[in-house]
């Protein structure tokens, strides 16, 4: 299915991985948001439970191999053709909170760059304040240790 203008919602997973104090960011290589800082994560697979698509994502776009906490939140990416008004981008985005395992972080698959980034530095990376909102629940969750799974 095409991801742009698609005929349904498609549905992602987003994985807000970390490494004491620090997240994992990697910069988008392809649109939505191409350019920008972001969590890793991509399209769930048929047959595949969120948590395992998180570790694949993880994995494919860092190399990096992660332990799934919990669900953090769901987040909707909607974003319109400014000329035409049609849904351009529809996204059901499924947030879990993780904890680095082992691996070191390298850009691949459809991340440009990939890096460790402490909270002073969160919000000067990160566009999209949906995903600073994200990393701070998922905080928040990885230190109570309430998470769902």
């Amino acid at each position: 299915m095409a991801r742009d203008y698609p005929p349904r919602p498609l549905v992602g997973i987003g994985a807000v991985v970390f490494r004491g104090e620090q997240v994992l960011l990697i910069r988008r290589a392809k649109p939505p948001r191409q350019g920008e800082w972001s969590l890793p994560g991509g399209l769930q697979k048929l047959g595949e439970t969120v948590f395992a698509g998180a570790c694949r994502e993880v994995m494919e776009e860092t190399g990096i191999v992660i332990r799934p906490v919990g669900i953090v939140d769901v987040v909707d990416l909607i974003e319109r053709d400014e000329a035409t008004g049609a849904i351009r981008y529809h996204y059901t985005l499924i947030d879990v909170a993780a904890l680095w395992q082992a691996g070191e972080a390298v850009a691949a698959s459809d991340a440009a760059d990939a890096a460790w980034v402490g909270a002073d530095d969160l919000e000067a990376r990160v566009a999209w304040s949906e995903t600073v909102r994200i990393i701070d629940e998922a905080r928040l969750l990885c230190a109570t240790g309430a998470g769902a799974g």
